[in-house]
């Protein structure tokens, strides 16, 4: 299984570095480090933690976590790797600053190459990365490997069972920090071992806007207008986008000047989305234009087309719908919007965070829609009630609040690892 599974990786690497190299005629970012992913790069000095976040999503779990280790561990330097250009340039943004790097391919000379760079004195994987090779590697060099946050679903455990003995030995030494019961006992079926399993729940949970938010969404709210309904599409993916217009159609019917904020999931979609808009006559404006704020008033749409940004425009909706869930993407962070105390809408695809989805439209602070006409009338009454929606966010930032904690016990777990006698 070792040997078919390292023969998919050596024809892989070659295939995504031309797609990188494909994608870097429009984007110079798609290349402009490709050695990493061979292992090359500058020395990391000071035996840094490394934290691998596989893309966006997880390099926002990330600043929750270099923040808790910056207070913990203040003398101890921070690598944060990430396997998509996106997600190196959200790492590159973290505050504090922190040391990026892109994660190599799992092949034997790559893993090791920068495994001897880095020399880290622990390795934290986010939520779901298993790398055979490297977790082999980390074993062989004797750097403890914590998945944390870890989560599973059903049907990525049935997948990872296929593999058999190259799961396992990959798991054997590792130490997994589930995010729920059901998570261990899914790692447990793919050759995790039972000593070696904690649940310390989601550090999603822990994640708190900056101070400043609340100040930064008003600039938003006056800048595109103060006095206009305003709600946020945010995180969107292909097929999506035009059941989010169909709906503002609707709710501009009721609200004729309500404004939406359109964020796509991936920039590299931000011109796709706006030719979407020009062909179907929609008046937009693009944030990233200097003249944005002057043409506000006769827009329809504001098409979000920066990177950083949403959680601020998050802070000056009415309300947020969280995308990737009307598609089958599996959903996106929900915790982000409840966190502010903006009511949620999303769509029934929820298999990237079902207990965050569960948690929250329990709670009463987020509500599952499953089309445009469904999310047009649910919109259309919370623009319409303000004290609803002051309810509805409530209840969300009140269940965001209750589960925090998962921070401090990841960090207890990991404390007599961070010696380096461990």
């Amino acid at each position: 299984m070792r040997a078919l599974y390292l023969l998919a990786a050596y024809l892989a690497a070659p295939l995504h570095a031309a797609l990188l190299a494909w994608r870097s005629r429009h984007d110079r970012s798609q290349w402009r480090r490709f050695g990493e992913r061979l292992g090359l790069g500058a020395a990391v000095p000071g035996r840094p933690v490394w934290i691998h976040a596989a893309s966006v999503g997880e390099v926002q779990v990330a600043a929750v976590l270099v923040n808790g280790l910056r207070e913990r561990f203040p003398a101890t330097p921070v690598l944060v790797t990430a396997f998509t250009p996106t997600g190196i340039g959200r790492a590159q943004a973290l505050s504090p600053p922190v040391t990026t790097r892109c994660l190599p391919y799992d092949l034997p000379g790559s893993a090791r190459r920068f495994l001897d760079r880095v020399q880290p004195r622990l390795a934290i994987m986010l939520e779901t990365e298993l790398w055979p090779t490297l977790y082999l590697q980390c074993r062989r060099k004797g750097v403890p490997l914590v998945i944390a946050s870890a989560r599973l679903s059903a049907r990525s455990a049935r997948r990872y069972r296929l593999l058999g003995t190259l799961v396992r030995e990959a798991l054997a030494m590792v130490t997994v920090a589930a995010q729920s019961e059901a998570d261990a006992e899914r790692f447990v079926s793919i050759g995790a071992a039972g000593d070696r399993m904690h649940v310390t729940g989601n550090l999603k949970f822990d994640f708190s806007p900056p101070p400043d938010i609340d100040a930064r969404g008003q600039r938003l709210r006056a800048r595109y207008g103060a006095d206009r309904p305003l709600w946020v599409a945010g995180s969107t993916h292909e097929g999506e986008e035009q059941a989010v217009l169909t709906a503002h159609r609707r709710v501009r019917e009721l609200h004729p000047r309500a404004l939406l904020v359109l964020a796509p999931r991936h920039p590299n979609r931000f011109a796709e989305v706006a030719a979407l808009l020009g062909a179907q006559g929609i008046a937009f404006i693009r944030h990233s234009q200097p003249a944005a704020a002057r043409t506000a008033g006769s827009a329809e749409v504001l098409l979000l087309d920066t990177l950083g940004e949403l959680l601020d425009f998050y802070a000056a909706a009415d309300a947020a719908f969280v995308g990737g869930s009307l598609v089958p993407v599996g959903g996106h962070n929900l915790l982000e919007p409840a966190s502010l105390g903006v009511p949620i809408l999303s769509g029934p695809h929820q298999s990237n965070g079902a207990e965050i989805a569960r948690l929250l439209t329990e709670r009463g602070g987020a509500v599952i829609v499953h089309s445009a006409a469904e999310l047009a009338a649910r919109l259309s009454t919370w623009l319409s009630d303000a004290g609803e929606r002051e309810r509805i966010g409530a209840l969300g930032r009140a269940a965001v609040e209750e589960n925090r904690g998962a921070l401090e016990r990841l960090l207890r777990l990991i404390e007599p690892m961070m010696s380096p006698r461990a």
